[in-house]
């Protein structure tokens, strides 16, 4: 009798684990576009369109703190427990045929004595763990792709948004990348205050981390070559979107197109700093009207 309600009680427990963890995040349902590798692509600088917010990383300047990882670049708030934003570089070269790692864990590069945001810092909040450089952009190791699930990469972004809308622009880059392109993508978030499926929060983890009222991003698209700042002109395409983060997003990204101008009001950073200025004024001020599948 004790070994049946023991089994039972095991049974339930694992099952309720499993219940959780597919409300608490699930993997984009969008299948990624096959890629195919250019033997001419390479591996750029993260930061070739600029530094966005002049992040450095000097540990005083804690709202504006640069990590600098072989994947990607960013500027780290210790207090929001989240990325400003974060800045890679796209092209075949960073993709393979590694599968997506789900290692979540705490980013233990942080200075000394700063709070390291865990894998279960979001559980329950109704907000998936949303990547800034997604998993399936890091595809080409295992190191790769295991870099993109530190926490540091992380924000609390509601289920929808990551899931469908989110998703469904970043398989687009992956197609872009298939038809020849580099990308330099820069994704941030700023505000406080989304609607996840539990319901509107400013905050998870006992006020430790942020949740940030909107998601953008900026996307450079260009023939893969090299010199890649100065091939920037006014014909190049910008991809700008900016989304609430909210549960109830359509599920086309093209509906959230901006322009970069607008974004850089909303942060007061230097996107595309690197450009010259003559180009940016034309770029910046554009919203894409490209193709979105």
């Amino acid at each position: 009798m004790y070994r049946t309600f023991s089994r039972v009680l095991g049974l339930a427990l694992l099952t309720s684990c499993v219940v959780s963890c597919s409300k608490n995040e699930v993997a984009p349902s969008v299948t990624p576009a096959a890629v195919t590798q250019s033997a001419d692509a390479t591996r750029d600088n993260h930061l070739t369109m600029g530094n966005p917010s002049g992040a450095t990383a000097n540990s005083a300047n804690y709202w504006n703190y640069l990590v600098s990882k072989s994947q990607f670049a960013m500027s780290y708030h210790r207090d929001r427990g989240t990325p400003n934003w974060v800045s890679w570089h796209l092209s075949s070269a960073w993709l393979g045929s590694t599968p997506r790692q789900d290692n979540f864990a705490p980013d233990n590069t942080l200075p000394t004595g700063w709070y390291r945001v865990s894998s279960t810092s979001y559980t329950g909040s109704g907000f998936d763990r949303g990547h800034n450089c997604p998993s399936a952009d890091r595809t080409g190791s295992v190191a790769d792709n295991s870099a993109t699930f530190l926490m540091t990469n992380m924000i609390p972004q509601a289920p929808n948004n990551n899931q469908r809308t989110w998703a469904n622009l970043e398989n687009y880059c992956r197609t872009l990348v298939n038809a020849g392109n580099e990308l330099y993508i820069i994704c941030g978030s700023y505000g406080k205050g989304g609607t996840g499926s539990n319901g509107y929060a400013t905050t998870l983890d006992a006020g430790r981390v942020t949740v940030p009222a909107q998601v953008w991003k900026v996307i450079v698209v260009l023939p893969e070559g090299t010199s890649d700042a100065a091939r920037v002109t006014t014909g190049t395409r910008v991809i700008a979107i900016n989304t609430p983060n909210d549960n109830g997003l359509l599920t086309t990204w093209g509906s959230y197109r901006t322009t970069v101008d607008a974004i850089e009001a909303a942060t007061g950073y230097d996107i595309l700093s690197a450009v010259s200025a003559s180009v940016q004024s034309v770029v910046e001020a554009r919203v894409d009207n490209g193709p979105t599948s």
